[in-house]
């Protein structure tokens, strides 16, 4: 099973989360989200429809590593 193409990352010990993403095979990355708010930014920058319909929903697009979704310290 292929694995989200929006990545999230753990929590870093300075605060926010690393933000990947998986575009026909290569992963970017967009920034270091320390709220939902940068996460919709990265992700409306890039033209991803419905951004904040995509996080703040309960999307399989998006997954969140360690930690619950939606924190960020």
């Amino acid at each position: 099973m292929e694995r989200a193409p929006i990545l999230v990352h753990r929590i870093s010990p300075a605060g926010g989360r690393r933000v990947v993403i998986r575009i026909r095979g290569v992963d970017t990355v967009l920034g270091v989200a320390f709220s939902d708010a940068d996460l919709i930014e990265f992700l409306r920058r890039i033209e991803i429809p419905d951004p904040d319909e995509l996080v703040l929903g309960d999307s399989e697009v998006i997954a969140w590593q360690g930690g619950r979704p939606h924190q960020y310290e």
